[in-house]
């Protein structure tokens, strides 16, 4: 009999016999996976006020807190790959073996996450400071040249949210309705009592949203001048988020994101000394701000601030000026003639002149590359271009969060001895 009248023998997947694996969870990631350099570079920081308030400690009974030197990890890594939901960390802490790997034989869950990224500000802050002191010390890098920019987040808030006061107030009617309803249903037996749980804090947190964005249009229309014409709104979904011009000339909800970035202007890496997160969408008057968070954090200023002409306001280049700081801030085109009413500051007079100077052109050019790059770097690369948290104090714990993945990967080397 030919073998062309023989029925193939194929092997088929077969998937319901049980088979026992033998791993170790340590040896999935090469050497140098930037998992186990974050985890390395981690290591070596003082995470302690990520354990302040903690009720789990020895001698009493409990479930052990999780690891903050996990977490952090974890939205490190997350946010060096570009992913910035708790959700999809969740999802990927199942399928992929770097996300395994820091969590190792440990669970979270997303709701874990999202806590772990937005109460913890203070600690972010000083971590933030922590970092850049051991950076200092090592010599990696100095205040020499420092370039301010400020970027547009789009925040969680839609354009339909933003509502007027009167409306505000019907918004508040249907709140008090649709949670009083909600209470009516507690003795519903189609409804467990999780379920229960879950519509009354949805209900509460929508009345707590609404109630707050009366308060924030009442605020703003004591502060708005005659001249405005359209009344002041606010958004339900988040009260502190403003409407801003981006990037392409369109309007919409965001947050204005100040960064400073050291570096040189021939190359190498780039650290960033100072984070600021407003929700005006001006960037004048937020030289002075962020130069007292940079001397905050790193116990000096820096000698040289570039930043672009949406950042000329003349009294924070006096004050920078008076510090000892030279300031190359691009002159704004309707100051580059000045008229009769001129600002006649001599600190003013000398920024103009100065900037006329072939050494301020030539230094000036420098900026893009730092901080321009830099901000490309976090909404391209880490995932910071838009924001999923409500509130100027979450939105800048992702922004600390970024900042610090930032200045990880360029000095994991020098952290790492």
């Amino acid at each position: 009999m030919s073998n062309d009248h023989r029925k193939p023998r194929v092997a088929e997947p077969q998937r319901n016999q049980g088979v026992m694996r033998f791993e170790i969870p340590a040896d999935t990631l090469p050497p140098m996976h930037a998992a186990r350099v974050l985890w390395d570079v981690v290591g070596t920081l003082d995470l302690g006020a990520f354990l302040r308030g903690v009720k789990a400690v020895e001698g009493t009974v409990g479930k052990k807190t999780l690891s903050p030197r996990m977490k952090l990890t974890l939205w490190l890594y997350a946010i060096s790959t570009g992913v910035g939901s708790a959700r999809e960390i969740e999802r990927l802490v199942g399928t992929d073996d770097a996300y395994r790997w820091i969590v190792g034989d440990l669970a979270i869950g997303h709701d874990t996450l999202s806590s772990f990224r937005v109460n913890h500000g203070a600690a972010l802050d000083e971590l933030m400071t922590d970092i850049l002191a051991s950076l200092m010390h090592k010599g990696v890098f100095s205040l020499d040249l420092v370039a301010q920019d400020g970027m547009r987040i789009r925040s969680a808030a839609t354009a339909p949210s933003f509502r007027q006061h009167a409306s505000l107030l019907r918004c508040r009617e249907q709140a008090a309705l649709h949670l009083k309803a909600t209470l009516a249903q507690a003795d519903d037996p189609e409804l467990t009592r999780v379920q229960h749980a879950a519509r009354m804090a949805a209900a509460r947190d929508f009345q707590r949203r609404v109630e707050a964005a009366i308060s924030t249009v009442t605020e703003l229309q004591k502060t708005r001048r005659p001249s405005d014409k359209k009344p002041a709104r606010a958004s339900t979904t988040d009260a502190e988020a403003r409407v801003m011009k981006m990037a392409d000339g369109g309007f919409r909800p965001a947050y204005n994101v100040q960064m400073a970035t050291a570096g040189s202007p021939l190359g190498g890496p780039r650290t960033i000394v100072g984070v600021r997160v407003t929700n005006v969408g001006s960037d004048m008057g937020s030289i002075t701000p962020m130069l007292h968070d940079i001397q905050r954090r790193t116990g000096s200023l820096p000698a040289t601030l570039l930043a672009d002409a949406n950042h000329a306001a003349h009294g924070c280049i006096s004050a920078a000026m008076e510090a000892g700081i030279d300031v190359l801030i691009a002159v704004p085109d309707r100051s580059q003639t000045p008229g009769p009413h001129a600002d006649l500051d001599p600190a003013i007079v000398a920024w103009r002149e100065r900037m006329q100077t072939d050494d301020a052109k030539k230094l000036y050019k420098a900026r893009a590359s730092l901080c321009e790059l830099m901000n490309a770097h976090l909404r391209t690369h880490h995932g910071v271009d838009h924001v999923l948290v409500r509130g100027l104090a979450k939105v800048t714990c992702v922004a600390l969060l970024g900042a610090i993945t930032s200045n990880l990967l360029q000095h994991a080397a020098a952290l790492r001895c």
